[in-house]
């Protein structure tokens, strides 16, 4: 039931990038290598996963990172692999390692934060000013009541404000409960009913492609439905004259910090407890609640930064995200335990012109960029030009993650963007996972679209039905060891948890997603393996088809789902966007057609191709495939809160 791919997309790849020794010799992942007296990157990998004990203690060394009262053992199973303990008996409040060790020595005076506004707005925190307001806030919270223990929601853009409140609540010991700022009421709700959160910060509204949304007034909404939240704390973002306002629970934020002391304690909390709960939605059943531990989350985001990434304190780091996906906390955490600058932006990455991204690189030396394929898809139609005005210099890499690379997208921002040069970290994982299960680094040489490998401490596979490991096949990603930063269940229900990732093979973590690895041992991701399309029997990954169509020149980008076929179980379906310099008409479905059997073989040729002017994609870029399904097949398309603008539902129905 497997397909052997070796003559098709991605295994055709030729290296692409080699490392440069110098960097190597400079990386942190080699010091780390040094320091433990390991042979070489291959003698890590087989330490980190046979002895992931000596491993996740070796990096907390390495990060520094303080405990109050240390720990009595690093990793206790006595519930089995789906439920390690941590930091046995530890005491440690992420904050103080974030920034209170930070307030002595250089790093202090360094730059914490760099935030640019969609209208312009410029504002930078050092360490030690970003300290100050975080402890304003977290006196602010403790003046209203709130204690170690309380759930405290975020509903904001990504402002300073935002970053300043997420740390004040774990500060005194708060569980941090992040939602995305596109969020709805319906979607909100959800999450303050089963979190039972007590507070939530806000804004006014945010600005987004130049207009004003208003964002407090879906709080209020949301509120109605729910019987835990007491105080909502308002931020002034958009300074919007008409917002309606409860004197019992509104707050403004300027009120509540302008008489707040610039001196807090950070509360002393257990190593293992509850830091932080991040939703995330499936096809069915209400949102998961993920939970996170202060050794947890912030040491795997900082681990895979410091060691795939290779960011130094001298870096700075800016991922394109929103606080209520994971790559919003992790940019937070990462940076701020390395000791590197974050930047933050509010606003939509291509306004008010298609040059903004470019724009922020060059202005604030961004060293370190994330972003998903999708962006640079949408992006690449302007052609190099865009670049001509902006020094790019500053770039040590690209990360990207969200959805898979097509081979021609990848090589538009190597060549063009990292001048050949410089490499692009893959980077895939999940919310459950803390970051990262498989990445690129600056020690192996890649190939377009590829990933270096499994993460340092992360026992990966790639099996099939049966659990048998593949190679040059598509089959199941698999973990075979805990992790420091494995989600700690789903809050309230571990029986879903077990049933979502433990119980298809014995004590082994099935997460989901469609992989494979090459003869030249690198990895490939290849989309939600419950995306996955079988056409008489042959497994294919989406972003198998969507590579090959969005190479044409009039494809910007497609998505690609599978349907009910009576003969062969399922048959290919394709969406595509296309330029403007394009006419939608028989002629170019018939060129799309064919470039497929060409490339893909009959058996898999299309039962339709569809035009459309948009796809159903989350804020931070990722395609919704089961929507589209669904909406294609004319099914319950489940939750939709998490999709940026349901303009877009419109245009599938449209299509179809």
């Amino acid at each position: 039931m497997t397909k052997n791919t070796k003559d098709t997309f991605p295994f055709n790849q030729k290296i692409a990038w080699h490392p440069n020794q110098k960097w190597i010799d400079e990386s942190n992942l080699v010091k780390f290598i040094r320091d433990h007296q390991l042979k070489d990157y291959e003698d890590l990998m087989v330490r980190s996963t046979t002895d992931y004990g000596w491993f996740w203690e070796s990096v907390l060394k390495d990060l520094d990172i303080q405990f109050y009262k240390s720990y009595e053992k690093i990793i206790d199973l006595e519930r089995g692999i789906q439920f390690p303990r941590w930091c046995v008996s530890g005491k440690m409040n992420i904050i103080h390692n974030c920034l209170d060790k930070w307030q002595t020595g250089h790093v202090a005076k360094k730059e914490a934060l760099r935030w640019e506004g969609e209208e312009g707005q410029l504002t930078v925190l050092t360490y030690t000013e970003l300290n100050k307001e975080v402890c304003r806030c977290a006196n602010a919270l403790r003046s209203l009541g709130f204690r170690r223990g309380d759930v405290i929601a975020l509903y904001m853009p990504m402002t300073p404000e935002l970053a300043i409140a997420f740390l004040a609540i774990i500060k005194i010991g708060g569980i941090i409960l992040p939602l995305f700022s596109g969020y709805g009421p319906a979607a909100i709700i959800t999450r303050l009913v089963d979190a039972q959160a007590k507070a939530v910060f806000t804004v006014d509204g945010a600005w987004r492609r130049g207009k004003k949304v208003p964002m407090k007034a879906t709080i209020d909404e949301a509120i109605k439905s729910t019987t835990s939240v007491t105080h909502v704390i308002v931020y002034k973002r958009a300074g919007l004259e008409h917002i309606t306002w409860n004197n019992d629970r509104d707050y403004w934020w300027h009120e509540l910090m302008e008489k707040q002391s610039a001196t807090a304690e950070t509360e002393e909390t257990e190593a293992e407890d509850t830091l932080m709960l991040i939703y995330t939605s499936g096809t069915t059943g209400k949102p998961k609640g993920a939970v996170h531990s202060h050794c947890g989350f912030p040491i795997k985001a900082a681990q895979d930064m410091y060691h795939c990434m290779d960011l130094k304190q001298e870096d700075t780091m800016y991922w394109i995200s929103d606080m209520g996906w994971m790559m919003g906390p992790w940019e937070v955490f990462g940076t701020l335990l390395v000791g590197a600058t974050m930047v933050f932006y509010d606003g939509a990455p291509d306004f008010p012109t298609h040059e903004r991204l470019w724009q922020q690189i060059d202005h604030h030396q961004i060293t370190h960029l994330g972003i998903s394929p999708t962006l640079i898809r949408s992006l690449k139609k302007y052609g190099i030009e865009q670049l001509d005005n902006y020094n790019l210099g500053s770039l040590r890499m690209i990360g990207s993650t969200g959805s898979p690379w097509d081979p021609e997208s990848w090589i538009w921002l190597f060549e063009n963007v990292l001048n050949s040069e410089k490499p692009i970290i893959n980077y895939s994982g999940g919310t459950e996972i803390s970051g990262g299960i498989v990445s690129g680094n600056f020690l192996k040489p890649l190939k377009p679209c590829a990933f270096s490998g499994p993460i340092p401490g992360m026992n990966v596979d790639v099996v099939d039905e049966r659990g048998r490991s593949l190679k040059n096949q598509v089959g199941e990603l698999v973990i075979k060891n805990p992790w420091i930063g494995m989600t700690r269940g789903f809050w309230n229900d571990d029986q879903r948890y077990l049933d979502t990732y433990w119980n298809r093979f014995e004590n082994i973590w099935v997460h989901g997603d469609f992989a494979a690895i090459d003869e030249d041992n690198l990895w490939y991701i290849l989309g939600r393996s419950d995306d996955t399309i079988k056409v008489s029997g042959k497994r294919l990954g989406p972003a198998e088809v969507e590579s090959v169509i969005n190479a044409h020149p009039a494809v910007i980008e497609s998505a690609v789902i599978g349907v009910p076929h009576d003969v062969k179980g399922e048959e290919v379906v394709i969406f595509c966007v296309l330029s403007a310099d394009y006419k939608s008409d028989e002629i170019l479905r018939d060129q799309l057609f064919d470039l497929v059997v060409s490339e893909l073989g009959k058996p898999l040729k299309p039962r339709e191709i569809k035009f459309v002017t948009a796809l159903p994609k989350t804020r931070n870029a990722k395609v919704m495939h089961r929507v589209i399904r669904a909406i294609y097949l004319g099914d319950d398309p489940g939750d939709l809160s998490s999709i940026e603008n349901i303009s877009m539902i419109e245009a599938i129905k449209n299509a179809i």
